[in-house]
């Protein structure tokens, strides 16, 4: 129903206005009425009415005033301005305020209702334009997060040419152009879970790290489960390091504000062409592979370390860092870390421990074995048996060599990982299935969002988003608008319900705009597809 509210101070013309016309019977909601523009203005800014008729001459506050702070606040709402005068600088006012209908006093009911039908198809018409650009906003939102993370990929695969990576950023608002690149990695964490929680101060902080990004003219792409990733752009290997440097001390003050957070970024080295950004990925990526070794948070830049022991079986234990060959370094890389981060993590494992230090016999047989109880240990926790069942062992070829040990190594964490991740997947599927059990109560409420349902299963909504993609094929908006309009064709089989009650009853307010993503989606309209239906029962 089109909703409308009543200005007018003189008591017997609102009266009158009010009681004597039809409102629910001619298609009309009365929400309320005021005798004048101030006690008006604080009920229509509540109410958000579609049609405000208003007397122009009231005390404290008259119809133009009110009309100008409607304009303004409520520029959908439209006006109709009822006068006692038909002095043409009022009309002329109330033309250059925007008001929809200027009409002179006394004024039939019958002559009202058809002023305000004449503005109803416009009403309508605004209405269906304001749903569609939202129903439009959020599928771009979800499509754009999975294009640009598509773009990312590219970026650093180097599988497209630099004309069609920037020819895809194009499509997606962004440019790439500019004389040097770097990017950084970004990872986010608030507790040590395979994925990251919902918290509203996630969601603040990824506002907040995506407004600092935009000032500062460096693109953010997510990496689905594992992080961000920032590419910095500028015309000068000075000025790159500059806005570099800015930009992370700008995260740190974000961060700074929510000390439950733990955060770790890999700052890959700088390149000047587009082509060679996977040069600064890989870079970045084992930089970021020392968050496993880390105690604080921190940014780490690639290359910042190196091997420093010497000699078969005659080196310097003082000289290796404890905490880097500590078998908790190998369980936290089993936990968070990704199958891609592997080759980055094993190597930044042998680099800082010294690979100098793997030339003894006795380390690498220590090494390798610390590994391996890490590695069982965890699978045990993993699968709640007494044993972990199939790691393969240290054996006597495997310690014959500094390569063999490196290997072995990646193998038997490759190998939980793998296991880690099918476990994970059962983890996710139990996720989505609990927002689908969400989505099919809750598809009557117009609101319903991703935002919302990812409090409800406690995942953050970037995580969500990905993760219910990967599972059903569908993002959250295509999935919750094919699941109303199929419970809208079933009540339209099973029911006698009316087109604009069956809008409601599947989350739409406006039965026009559900009559037209009915179409949209089934490809006739309600009536049709009621009409086909009793015509196929009776010709059965």
């Amino acid at each position: 129903m089109i909703k409308v509210f009543l200005c007018e101070d003189e008591f017997v013309v609102r009266e009158g206005i009010k009681n004597n016309i039809d409102w629910a019977g001619n298609g009309y909601e009365f929400l309320g009425e005021a005798s004048d523009g101030e006690l008006a203005l604080p009920l229509i800014r509540k109410l958000k009415p579609d049609v405000v008729i208003t007397d122009i001459r009231m005390p404290f506050m008259d119809g133009l005033e009110l009309s100008r702070i409607i304009r303004k606040e409520l520029p959908d709402t439209e006006i109709v301005i009822l006068s006692g005068y038909e002095e043409f600088d009022y009309a002329k006012q109330a033309i250059s305020i925007g008001v929809a209908q200027y009409l002179t006093k006394p004024i039939s009911g019958d002559d009202l209702l058809g002023e305000l039908d004449g503005l109803r198809e416009k009403i309508t018409r605004n209405k269906e334009e304001s749903a569609l650009k939202e129903q439009f906003r959020k599928e771009m939102e979800e499509n754009d997060r999975r294009d640009r993370s598509d773009l990312f990929r590219y970026l650093v695969s180097g599988s497209c040419t630099v004309t069609e990576l920037i020819e895809r950023a194009g499509k997606l608002g962004m440019d790439l152009s500019a004389v040097w690149y770097n990017i950084i990695l970004l990872f986010i964490k608030s507790d040590h879970h395979e994925i990251e929680e919902y918290s509203k101060s996630s969601v603040t902080i990824e506002e907040r790290i995506g407004e600092i990004n935009d000032e500062m003219g460096c693109l953010c792409f997510d990496r689905d489960l594992e992080g961000k990733a920032i590419l910095i752009m500028a015309d000068s290997a000075d000025a790159l390091i500059s806005k570099q440097n800015e930009v992370i001390e700008r995260f740190r003050a974000v961060f700074a504000d929510y000390g439950h957070v733990r955060y770790y970024g890999g700052i890959g080295k700088s390149v000047n062409r587009l082509s060679s950004l996977n040069e600064s990925y890989e870079d970045a990526g084992r930089a970021l592979a020392n968050r496993f070794f880390a105690s604080e948070s921190a940014f780490f830049e690639a290359g910042q370390l190196s091997g420093r022991a010497s000699g078969e079986d005659m080196f310097d234990m003082s000289a290796i860092d404890a905490k880097r060959i500590d078998k908790s370094n190998v369980s936290n890389f089993l936990k968070l870390g990704s199958r891609d981060e592997i080759p980055f993590y094993v190597g930044e494992f042998v680099k800082s421990v010294g690979e100098d230090a793997f030339n003894s016999y006795i380390f690498r047989q220590y090494i390798a074995m610390d590994v391996f109880f890490a590695v069982s240990g965890f699978v045990k926790e993993l699968s709640g048996a007494k044993q972990a069942d199939g790691i393969k062992e240290v054996t006597k070829d495997v310690l014959e060599s500094v390569d063999g040990v490196r290997k072995y190594i990646t193998s038997v964490i490759e190998d939980a990982i793998s296991r880690r991740d099918s476990v994970a997947t059962n983890r996710y599927m139990e996720i989505v299935d609990a927002a689908v059990d969400y989505i099919e109560e809750h598809f009557k409420d117009e609101d319903l969002s991703l935002n919302q349902l990812a409090s409800h299963v406690n995942v953050s909504p970037n995580h969500l988003s990905t993760i219910f993609s990967q599972q059903t094929g569908q993002t959250f908006i295509k999935y919750l608008t094919e699941y109303r309009m199929n419970k809208a064709k079933e009540m339209l089989r099973c029911t006698s319900m009316r087109s604009s009650e069956i809008s409601e009853a599947v989350g739409y307010k406006d039965p026009h705009y559900f009559s037209y993503m009915f179409k949209k989606t089934v490809g006739m309209t309600p009536t049709r597809y009621r009409e086909g239906r009793e015509a196929d029962e009776f010709e059965g």
